[in-house]
């Protein structure tokens, strides 16, 4: 059942998952989100003091006392690792779902959803998005599955057919 690939991400931290069918339904529950991999940023995941030489820059002070503010970009920078991530999650979940009939389901902060539905748009051709607008990276795999299934964006899991 790899009609679902679903991508929680957090903006330094991606996991993928589908969804698999028990081998034996009649006596296993199902079906089940399986991991496949996860993504990180590694210059999201870099602190501060290493990816900048100093701390957040305030502004000049001259020799009057008075300050001038100036802007060192740092908020352009992060948007753009974000974009390259989102860029990076987007290619890993069109190698997962090469399906066209694939249902990806993104969940996601704000923020990076949006990253992450311009990628998918542009990259991931023919397959039906769906979006939660929720930090749940740190869900295990059946809490997340009950979430999303309680969303209504995944099929909830059956008890065996016994």
């Amino acid at each position: 059942m790899n009609q679902y690939c679903v991508v929680v991400a957090n903006g330094k931290k991606a996991r993928f998952f589908t969804l698999k069918n028990p081998e034996k339904p009649e006596l296993e529950s199902g079906p089940n989100l399986v991991k496949h991999k996860d993504l990180c940023s590694d210059e999201l995941s870099m602190h501060n003091e290493e990816l900048w030489s100093e701390n957040k820059s305030g502004g000049n002070r001259g020799h009057g006392g008075q300050s001038h503010g100036y802007d060192d970009h740092r908020a352009q920078h992060e948007n753009d690792v974000e974009r390259r991530f989102a860029n990076s999650i987007a290619d890993e979940c069109k190698r997962i779902s090469h399906n066209k009939r694939t249902n990806v389901v993104l969940v996601s902060q704000k923020r990076m959803l949006g990253h992450l539905r311009n990628a998918i748009d542009s990259r991931v051709h023919g397959v039906h998005t769906h979006e939660l607008a929720k930090d749940l990276i740190k869900l295990s795999p059946l809490d997340l599955h009950k979430h999303l299934a309680r969303e209504k964006l995944i099929p909830e899991r059956r008890n065996p057919a016994i």
